[in-house]
C-alpha cells in the first residue's frame, strides 16, 4: 500500500497513523503530523487508501451507498488491505499496537473505527475520529467489550453536510453505553478539521503517550 513516512526526531517513541478522506490522498494529513506532534516523539505514518477508480478521483477507502453504510465488498477488502499493510510496518518498525495511536478523518475516521475495533484486532494506543462515524456493514461489527480501556477521541462539525453530527453523537452514545469514555469535541464547523479543536487534539496525544 502506498505511504508517506514522517521520521521521529530520535527513536520513536511509537507511532502516529493519520487515514485520509474520499478523494484525498497519503499527502493529505502528512501536514497534521507535525501539528499534533510537534516534538516529533513519534514516527508518522499516512497510507494511501487502495481504490483510485472512483468518482470525482482521488484515492477512496470504500464506496458509498449511502452514508453509514460503506459497500460491503470494496469495504472488506479496504479493511484487509490496510490492517494488514499496518500490522507488516509496525512489526518490521519494531513497534507495537500499545504505542500506536490510529486516527483518520471522514472515510479516513470510519477506517480508523474499523481498524481499532474490528473483532480480533490488537487494542492501539488511542483512537482519534474526526468527522467519521463508525460504519454499519455486513460481516463486520465493532468489538467494543474489550475496549473499555481505549483512549478515543471524537472531533465533528455541527454543521457538516457530508457527515452528520448526528453520526458522532451516536459513536459517543454506543462507546459510553460499552464502558468506554470518549472525549467528545463539537464545534461549529462543517466538514473540515477545525483549526479551533487543534489544541485539544494535542493535548488528548499528549496524554495518551
Amino acid at each position: 500500500m502506498i505511504h508517506r513516512v514522517r521520521e521521529a526526531a530520535g527513536e520513536p517513541a511509537g507511532a502516529l497513523v493519520l487515514l485520509h478522506g474520499r478523494g484525498a490522498n497519503e499527502h493529505d494529513l502528512a501536514p497534521l503530523l507535525d501539528i499534533l506532534d510537534e516534538r516529533r516523539r513519534l514516527v508518522g505514518l499516512t497510507p494511501g487508501a487502495p481504490l483510485t477508480d472512483i468518482a470525482p478521483g482521488g484515492r477512496h477507502w470504500y464506496a458509498i451507498l449511502r452514508v453509514g453504510f460503506p459497500d460491503p465488498d470494496t469495504f472488506a477488502a479496504g479493511y484487509a488491505q490496510l490492517t494488514g499493510h499496518l500490522d507488516g510496518w509496525l512489526a518490521e518498525r519494531g513497534i507495537g499496537w500499545e504505542r500506536t495511536v490510529l486516527g483518520g478523518f471522514s472515510q479516513g475516521a470510519v477506517m480508523a473505527y474499523a481498524a481499532a475495533l474490528g473483532p480480533g484486532r490488537p487494542s492501539p494506543a488511542g483512537l482519534l475520529a474526526m468527522s467519521g462515524f463508525i460504519p454499519t456493514v455486513d460481516d463486520w461489527a465493532p468489538e467494543l467489550g474489550s475496549r473499555r480501556d481505549l483512549p478515543v477521541l471524537i472531533a465533528h462539525g455541527a454543521r457538516d453536510p457530508v457527515i452528520s453530527v448526528d453520526f458522532a453523537r451516536d459513536a459517543r452514545r454506543r462507546l459510553e453505553e460499552a464502558g468506554l469514555a470518549p472525549e467528545y469535541h463539537e464545534s461549529d464547523a462543517a466538514h473540515h478539521i477545525d483549526p479551533r479543536t487543534v489544541p485539544a487534539l494535542q493535548a488528548w496525544l499528549a496524554r495518551v503517550l
